[in-house]
């Protein structure tokens, strides 16, 4: 490296997103098992701003430089590395911008089993908004649903970036995708993406999911959180599986819960999301129908540079936009 700062935006201690500014840190150096990524695009995600407000759990600490997810290029690589200098790769959890320093820097230091390398054409804009919400919306379709092509799957909080991101999987695979939303004005945004049939998730939602589905839906992905997952279960078929992924209302748990609560011949499962889940050949095949216009990705607005994260975080929070926010260095 010719250089040995870089500009970040580290955190001494919790803030507003005004006070996330862009500061001069040092590069991190290359050790065993790791390798340097120079930062091309990052998404921001409501993670992070918990962690900016130090609402975190107790495996985030100050100070810290955020960011859960990244893609871009690999610079340096420790000696026997298999991978190369200049590879394409992608990277996101694993304690990233949590218990070690993320990607809201020029560089960032990860851990080898912890990227994916990737080949695209694709710009950097649109890199930058999908590791994270790929990982978390295939890990579900996959790992937590085991989904199959002639399957109908109800996705609850359909015009959540992760919903948007599932519908658009679901239905390259070419599932019947119903999916709900609690705003008239999404349910266009829900067609956008692929979904066979949006629905106003409003006091009528039982009644016209059985309409679509009279016997019921194969898989259900809950994103909006313990506040739906009952209801969710109850339109499952025999055999069918409800993965809880998300918690969109912010209600994570409940009280005094009761296996009895799963109705019978019916499958709860959960999903937490790992690098693994998503494999690099998955990765690629997703960016490569991408590439094709056979997939959409939920892009809300690109900001460039580390100065303007903090406007990335006010309308993250604003809660007025759909799809991911990209910051692009």
């Amino acid at each position: 490296m010719t250089t040995q700062t870089m500009k970040a935006i580290q955190l001494t201690q919790p803030c507003n997103p005004e006070e996330l500014i862009p500061v001069e840190v040092p590069i991190p150096q290359v050790k065993p098992g790791y390798a340097l990524i120079k930062i091309r695009a990052f998404g921001v995600n409501e993670s992070e701003v918990t962690s900016r407000k130090g609402e975190s759990s107790p495996d985030f600490t100050f100070p810290r430089i955020l960011g859960i997810e990244g893609v871009g290029e690999i610079a340096q690589v420790a000696e026997g590395s298999t991978l190369s200098v200049g590879q394409k790769v992608a990277t996101m959890m694993g304690g990233l911008g949590r218990q070690t320093d993320g990607s809201y820097a020029q560089y960032t230091l990860v851990r080898e089993d912890l990227l994916i390398p990737f080949d695209s054409s694709l710009d950097w804009s649109i890199l930058g908004a999908i590791p994270e919400m790929t990982q978390t919306s295939y890990g579900s379709l996959h790992s937590g649903l085991r989904i199959k092509a002639d399957d109908t799957i109800l996705i609850r909080g359909g015009s959540s970036t992760v919903g948007l991101m599932s519908i658009a999987l679901a239905h390259s695979m070419g599932a019947t995708v119903i999916a709900t939303t609690r705003s008239q004005t999404k349910l266009q945004d829900l067609r956008d993406y692929g979904c066979d049939y949006p629905v106003l998730d409003d006091s009528s939602l039982e009644e016209t999911i059985y309409d679509i589905a009279p016997d019921g839906v194969d898989k259900v992905l809950e994103l909006v959180g313990m506040t739906t997952l009952h209801q969710d279960m109850s339109f499952l078929k025999d055999g069918g599986y409800a993965c809880f992924t998300g918690a969109l209302s912010g209600s994570w748990t409940v009280k005094e819960f009761s296996p009895f609560m799963i109705p019978q011949g019916k499958y709860l499962t959960s999903y937490a999301g790992e690098v693994r889940d998503l494999p690099a050949q998955a990765l690629n095949d997703i960016l490569q129908k991408i590439e094709q216009g056979e997939i959409k990705i939920p892009i809300a607005h690109t900001y460039h540079g580390l100065e303007e994260v903090s406007q990335a975080h006010i309308n993250l929070e604003s809660g007025k936009f759909v799809g991911k926010h990209v910051v692009v260095l």
